[in-house]
């Protein structure tokens, strides 16, 4: 919105051309995302907790020390929207079609965890909305997202000069392209549903998801800035892709607004983020991704998130196939507390882990 006013009138008010700048909205974006969650996420909280009497439910097979969190209300993840929305809505230039496809996805699976969050409170239990129904509504709505970054998108590569729109890139090779046709949008939506559900599984302590996904926004707010701006793409040798630029201004709303809520989150947590949250910022994440063709970039820098949902996979493949558990707990953040971590030894080691990964992701865009 306030890009436009740079438009209208930056001629004669030269002060607002700043606004013009992507590095500024998106510095202003961050700012307003907090503001935003600071005002609304006491009302947000005393809300969820009149309507929630018993909180979000405690797994009765978890560690011993969470059931003191017993009656925490869950659906925080409302917070964090409210503050992406409303900065985004402000700061980011609105004819941008990957701002929408972002903000449809990041909405659509935010409304998906809020329905899995409320039954899983009105049943006092675990079983929310069935895996199968979840998946679908996640595989639907990611896959019309990658259909319309792949056909409205401008992406013609300044490597190669072809269209990249339908492409898959590598990290540390400048050429490496595989053209997947049609079958890119299986495989974006693919990337975004198994972002969204690899956040899912890592929030399961008090601000153990949001830090990661605030540094893994940070990180991609990078990406999404240098492969939007030809100058900076041509000199790293990464794809060009026009537009991507606003993206790191929703990159800066989502680092805001999880600062906000990890004033709340923080120990002892007053509201957990619940799928609302998790579902949805993973969501945004694999998007971001896809439309920056940074997929594999991904895997890198959400390596903690590909961690604890490999952890699910194979404790279930090896429970299945041999009546035996690999780990205490899955997923592995759970393992670890079984052993005797302390959660905040967990988490800021997690933390610390994220951060690495990060850099790592970082690190491809040179190493070409």
């Amino acid at each position: 919105m306030l890009y436009y006013l740079a438009i209208e009138f930056g001629d004669q008010i030269p002060l607002i051309n700043v606004f013009r700048y992507i590095t500024f909205r998106t510095g202003g974006a961050l700012f307003t995302a907090v503001l935003i969650v600071f005002l609304f996420g006491p009302r947000i909280i005393r809300s969820l907790r009149g309507r929630q009497k018993k909180g979000q439910p405690i797994r009765a097979d978890g560690p011993a020390t969470h059931f003191k969190k017993a009656g925490t209300p869950t659906m925080g993840g409302l917070m964090i929207l409210v503050g992406l929305m409303g900065s985004t809505l402000l700061w980011a230039d609105l004819s941008s079609v990957y701002v929408w496809a972002v903000l449809a996805v990041t909405l659509s699976f935010g409304a998906i965890g809020f329905y899995d969050d409320y039954l899983k409170v009105k049943k006092a239990s675990h079983g929310g909305l069935s895996g199968r129904m979840r998946l679908l509504l996640e595989f639907i709505i990611a896959g019309g997202a990658c259909t319309v970054i792949m056909l409205l998108g401008d992406q013609t590569s300044t490597v190669s000069g072809v269209d990249m729109s339908s492409a898959l890139t590598f990290p540390f090779f400048k050429n490496l392209v595989l053209h997947l046709g049609w079958f890119f949008i299986f495989f974006g939506a693919f990337v975004v549903v198994g972002a969204g559900n690899a956040v899912n599984l890592t929030d399961g302590l008090d601000g153990l998801a949001i830090v990661p996904v605030m540094i893994a926004a940070a990180s991609f707010g990078v990406i999404a800035y240098l492969a939007g701006n030809k100058v900076f793409a041509d000199y790293l040798q990464i794809h060009f892709v026009l537009g991507t630029g606003e993206l790191a201004i929703i990159c800066g709303a989502v680092i805001g607004a999880g600062l906000g809520f990890l004033w709340f989150n923080a120990p002892p947590a007053a509201i957990f983020m619940g799928d609302t949250g998790s579902l949805a910022l993973g969501g945004m994440l694999g998007t971001i991704a896809v439309a920056a063709k940074h997929e594999i970039v991904l895997v890198i820098i959400g390596g903690l998130f590909v961690m604890e949902a490999l952890s699910v996979i194979i404790q279930v493949g090896s429970f299945k196939l041999t009546g035996k558990r690999v780990f205490k707990m899955a997923p592995i953040h759970h393992h670890f507390e079984q052993l005797g971590w302390t959660e905040s030894q967990v988490v800021i080691r997690f933390w610390i882990i994220s951060i690495m990964f990060a850099l790592a992701g970082l690190a491809t865009l040179k190493l070409r």
